[in-house]
């Protein structure tokens, strides 16, 4: 059972339709500080993938403006390495990033965040919208991680306030 995406700290995932899925979590700092985390590569790869992955993430790029790109990589047993990469389509500072997901070719979604800023705490609402029913069907897996992943943030944004 999710809980309401207002109860502080609680991260409430959801499948808003056939083809989109949303996360939406409130974090005890403002909305600068969250958009920092989202937006300075030292700090992103210290939250965005769930430890209990278990595998290494790599930032190679991440230069979040509109036409800008990033690069993130995964590096496996053996030396396979899993790449996720794409563009920046619409960014808004301390509000909205929007951006493409390529690795997955015509399947991947574009995913966006929020932040929304509630008495000096801040809303984020992380959305992915895929092309079709079975294209999430395929990537739903990865909305799994996603409350291991914003409770990593939230650590973070507690050490930066």
């Amino acid at each position: 059972m999710s809980l309401n995406a207002t109860e502080f700290g609680a991260t409430k995932v959801t499948r808003t339709s056939d083809t989109e899925v949303e996360a939406t979590r409130l974090f005890d700092a403002p909305p600068h500080l969250v958009w920092r985390a989202w937006t300075t590569a030292e700090l992103f790869q210290r939250w965005w993938a769930p430890r209990s992955m278990g595998v290494p993430m790599h930032v190679r790029e991440l230069d979040v403006r509109v036409g800008g790109g990033y690069r993130i990589e995964f590096e496996a047993e053996g030396g396979q390495v899993w790449a996720f990469f794409g563009k920046y389509i619409e960014v808004i500072p301390n509000a909205r990033i929007v951006w493409t997901n390529e690795e997955g070719g015509d399947t991947g979604p574009i995913s966006s965040v929020t932040f929304e800023e509630r008495d000096g705490k801040t809303l984020v609402t992380f959305q992915e919208r895929y092309p079709s029913k079975e294209a999430l069907d395929e990537g739903i897996g990865a909305a799994e991680g996603l409350p291991e992943q914003l409770a990593q943030l939230a650590e973070l944004l507690a050490e930066m306030g």
